[in-house]
């Protein structure tokens, strides 16, 4: 069985990521997303335990992907579930220069784990969780950005009294 790990601080899940998740899972056997406990973010809005419950609706009808957290370095999480695949999305340049190096320490690391990178949907290059939070705070419109129950759970998050 081929499994991969998707991981990422998911805070909030986007549709881009949801893209990626899903496309991976027509590559892979098993793909877990991998939800980091702490989000090592400045400004993390949702803890881990609401960010793997968004991702779980969000993925709920793929059959071959799981939602769990996991602390520390992903190659050893990787390791850990018996994967042999990392994968990420890639939105931009500027993303593709922060992965490179990435997968070069992560090879340095654990060797046999490789790394996938997945070019995101056209659709969704420009999302980011870090945009989509700040949005929501301004109260701008996230149709079409996040999947609907986490544009309710922002909206709850950010509404004004």
């Amino acid at each position: 069985m081929r499994t991969a790990i998707y991981p990422g601080s998911f805070d909030p899940v986007t549709n881009g990521h949801v893209d990626v998740a899903r496309r991976a899972a027509r590559l892979f056997d098993r793909v877990i997303v991998a939800v980091y406990e702490r989000s090592g973010k400045p400004g993390a809005l949702f803890d881990a335990t609401e960010r793997v419950a968004l991702a779980r609706l969000a993925l709920s009808d793929v059959p071959h992907i799981t939602v769990e957290t996991f602390s520390g370095l992903a190659v050893e999480y990787a390791r850990q579930c018996g994967a042999t695949t990392i994968v990420r999305g890639l939105r931009a340049v500027s993303d593709f220069e922060y992965e490179f190096k990435m997968a070069h320490m992560n090879a340095h690391l654990a060797p046999e784990v490789d790394v996938v990178c997945l070019m995101t949907s056209s659709r969704h290059s420009f999302v980011s969780s870090s945009l989509i939070r700040e949005v929501a705070s301004l109260g701008g419109n996230l149709d079409g950005l996040v999947p609907d129950h986490v544009r309710l759970a922002l909206e709850e998050r950010f509404a004004r009294p």
